[in-house]
């Protein structure tokens, strides 16, 4: 059984920084993309960035040149560098991970339990 756990997250002040990881157990032949969303209380979960096996990531306009998304595929982790957070990232954020089955090669979609984000004074 596919799992992630997310870890990383905590209280921070407005202009600090926290790096989120993401690491994966179970069985799997391979990640494509990984990524991480975020929901905030009465809002819909959104992107906030995405990086494919190959290294092309995909950022939120809203959160682009303050977090930095990375993955190390040989331990099939990924990570979200945040700086210069503000009140307005305030969240919790998911991992996300699509895997390629060992026996049916075909895509499923994992997500972690998420972890609380909070910028505040």
């Amino acid at each position: 059984q596919v799992q992630l756990v997310e870890s990383g997250g905590g209280l921070v002040q407005p202009g600090g920084s926290l790096r989120l990881a993401c690491a994966t157990s179970g069985r799997i032949f391979s990640f494509n993309t990984m990524g991480w969303y975020r929901q905030a209380p009465g809002k819909q979960r959104e992107l906030v960035a995405a990086v494919t096996r190959g290294g092309i990531t995909n950022y939120a306009d809203s959160v682009r040149g303050r977090f930095t998304i990375s993955r190390d595929n040989a331990e099939n982790t990924v990570y979200l560098q945040m700086n210069s957070l503000k009140p307005e990232d305030t969240a919790v954020y998911y991992c996300n991970a699509k895997g390629i089955g060992i026996l049916t090669r075909s895509e499923t979609v994992y997500w972690g339990q998420g972890t609380q984000v909070t910028v505040s004074s």
